[in-house]
């Protein structure tokens, strides 16, 4: 073909895991294309983990004033102006993406290209009049928002995390539907930024992926803060009826009721973005709806790999960024390296945090694994004391042995928290080595010592203390 080039690598998805495997190869030699049909920053730039967490903290700032008599200073009710709260969003949002501008990967060596595309060969994908060749591709289009068939939605306006952020209005009643962590961090953000919240979801509570003693400390402070929670129900049908939002739910014992609200936020999972990629002319197979892949990010077609939230299992930004780096492994160097898909860390911005990484009771439980679970309050933490923040706990699973399989703690911080936990688990650390670990006082990082601190009182049985007395004459 004429107007075919070659490449080391084409990387369709100018997303987190698409940007990095694109600045990764061309930093290493290699001649690369990124295409990408909207802007480059993906999901997380433009409608995820940025404008998120940037709403989140101006709705922390509005709380703190709110509940300032708790730290002895007159308390404010503060007048939010939620357009210009999400104008500090997108301010934000051009800010960061300098970072992620065609200009800076044109200057790292990355020709990009904006456009729709599609496989039109096993190694050839078409973009406008441009034919595409290379050695290896990458698919790197990720998710949208999931929109479930209830009767009646689509001839409701409804908002998703891809247009929320765009809103130009006060939201007087924001009806959430999903219950999971999009929906959780919104639902308190809207509240403390002064909206009505209802949040509802088929699942018996929030967050379910999570253990229910964790689980349940964010939704008691939901409750706390007034957020209205319809857990276990059906959702059956939506409507807009002079000029209000009107859902019709269905509960096993109370039977349906209606719910009314001025907006709709549908936060019901995820979709990968793979329609209209040719990928049947590409020999890339699909099952339910997802990427076939093998433990190397390889699809049915061994030149074409796939990183990111399309490939899943973990919708995560630093899971994005792993993976990118492991296709970059296998498809320049041939270096055979599979993606990690145990002890994956992940946190839940409400407030209070909610971070993991390993196994779960519940997991360990189903499994069948032989465990111990040890736990630990902030309350009983003096900075966590001193803050204020004394809501959760840290939550270790051990074998038998004291090794570490699992951590989960709940609390002020708990996303920076975690960190420690992941490490130790990486390392096959057991618990007496955090135990034995210096933690400076006064500090939240103190729970990750104190947890595992439990496992050794439990070890002092009375008995085994009474030998420790005889044995070195002690007189207590």
């Amino acid at each position: 073909m004429p107007n075919a080039t070659e490449y080391d690598l084409c990387i369709i998805g100018g997303g987190a895991a698409g940007l990095v495997a694109a600045a990764g190869a061309a930093t290493l030699g290699a001649k690369v294309v990124l295409v990408e049909n909207k802007a480059l920053g993906g999901d997380c730039l433009h409608y995820g983990c940025v404008p998120s967490k940037t709403l989140i903290h101006s709705a922390k700032v509005a709380h703190t004033l709110r509940d300032a008599e708790h730290f002895g200073i007159p308390a404010q009710t503060p007048a939010v102006d939620l357009p210009a709260v999400m104008q500090r969003v997108r301010s934000v949002i051009e800010q960061i993406a300098p970072n992620d501008s065609p200009e800076r990967f044109a200057a790292l060596g990355v020709e990009v290209i904006f456009g729709a595309g599609q496989f039109t060969a096993h190694d050839a994908f078409a973009v406008g009049d441009r034919t595409l060749r290379a050695k290896n591709f990458v698919i790197a289009t990720g998710t949208r928002p999931a929109i479930p068939p209830l009767p009646g939605l689509e001839q409701t306006p409804y908002l998703t995390n891809e247009t929320l952020f765009s809103v130009q209005e006060n939201i007087r009643h924001l009806l959430i539907l999903g219950g999971g962590p999009i929906g959780c961090e919104m639902a308190q953000a809207l509240a403390r930024l002064g909206s009505r919240v209802t949040l509802f979801d088929l699942a018996p509570r929030l967050l379910p992926r999570e253990d229910e003693e964790v689980s349940e400390v964010v939704g008691t402070q939901f409750r706390q803060e007034g957020i209205d929670l319809h857990l276990g129900i059906q959702v059956v049908k939506v409507e807009k009826e002079n000029g209000e939002i009107r859902v019709l739910l269905e509960h096993p014992q109370q039977g349906q009721y209606w719910l009314s609200g001025s907006h709709l936020l549908i936060a019901a999972g995820r979709k990968p973005n793979l329609e209209n990629l040719g990928l049947e002319q590409a020999g890339v197979d699909l099952n339910g709806g997802r990427l076939v892949l093998d433990g190397r990010l390889r699809t049915t077609n061994k030149n074409i790999y796939a990183c990111g939230d399309v490939a899943g299992p973990y919708l995560f930004t630093h899971m994005a960024e792993h993976q990118a780096g492991m296709v970059l492994r296998n498809a320049l160097f041939h270096w055979p390296s599979k993606a990690k898909i145990e002890n994956i860390p992940w946190c839940t911005y409400t407030d209070p945090e909610l971070a993991r990484v390993g196994l779960s009771e519940n997991e360990a439980v189903q499994q069948g694994i032989a465990h111990r679970v040890y736990r630990f309050p902030f309350a009983d933490i003096d900075r966590a004391v001193t803050a204020g923040e004394t809501a959760g706990l840290a939550k270790i699973i051990t074998a038998p042995n004291g090794k570490l399989l699992g951590a989960c703690i709940v609390g002020p911080q708990a996303g920076e928290l975690i960190a420690e936990y992941v490490l130790a688990i990486a390392k096959g650390m057991k618990a007496s080595d955090l135990s034995n670990t210096i933690h400076i006082y006064p500090t939240l990082a103190q729970i990750n010592r104190r947890v595992a601190d439990q496992r050794l009182k439990e070890a002092l049985t009375p008995s085994r203390k009474q030998w420790l007395k005889w044995l070195f004459g002690l007189r207590g």
